[in-house]
């Protein structure tokens, strides 16, 4: 039974995320408003922007170009770690890990209307993170990743499978870490909801064309 000011959402099987890493600091909003523009026409539903050492200012200014490239209404878009930017910068929620907010902190400031996110586990689910008022649990990491720095060994998908056991069929799990158009199709049977992809999308010359490869295989 999911928590009880969890909404129904349907999320799609491909959730990328961009990561400030891969933003050029020359010609940065052009670039931003051109990436945005090009992955809503591709059909991009859902994007978590990533921002881990810029600042303040510098995130403020990505996420309001973003939102105005992938309009609300057509595309959720999730920040990461700072719940407290939420409402100023109009984005539909936000992802929340270990050390940052809790998602039962992040439910009560950004109210039942929001998208959470959180990590659910790599090994093991974490304890008791299902009764937690997430919509969404990502689990892995599956393959070594350059994207995000983490200590955990792989859970591959054994690990994959191994998690879906022991939340059961109904909470939302985002297979991460390394997966590729390749592996992608294999994450999803062995139980994942949606795979999140970051440098697999973002590090290739044309991102929207390679998104559309991705929808045309996973649906």
């Amino acid at each position: 039974m999911g928590y009880p000011y969890c909404m129904a959402i349907s999320f799609p099987k491909v959730y990328p995320i961009l990561d400030s890493s891969v933003i050029p600091a020359a010609g940065r909003a052009a670039f931003l408003s051109r990436l945005g523009g090009s992955l809503a026409d591709a059909g991009v539903t859902l994007l978590e922007y990533r921002n881990k050492t810029g600042s303040e200012a510098e995130l403020m200014a990505d996420a309001a170009l973003l939102r105005a490239a992938m309009p609300s209404g057509q595309v959720k878009l999730i920040l990461d770690d700072r719940a407290d930017l939420i409402e100023h910068i109009g984005f539909d929620g936000v992802h929340v890990d270990t050390g940052d907010l809790t998602p039962a902190a992040a439910r009560k400031l950004l109210g039942p209307e929001r998208i959470i996110g959180t990590f659910g586990g790599g090994a093991e689910l974490v304890p008791g993170i299902l009764q937690t008022p997430a919509d969404y649990f990502s689990i892995g990491v599956v393959f070594p990743t350059r994207t995000k720095q983490v200590t955990a060994p792989p859970i591959g998908m054994e690990g994959v499978r191994r998690l879906r056991e022991q939340a059961g069929p109904g909470p939302v799990l985002v297979a991460i870490g390394g997966i590729t158009l390749a592996t992608a199709p294999a994450a999803l049977e062995a139980g994942a909801t949606l795979v999140a992809i970051a440098g697999a999308l973002f590090r290739q010359e044309d991102p929207a064309a390679e998104f559309r490869k991705w929808v045309a295989l996973l649906g």
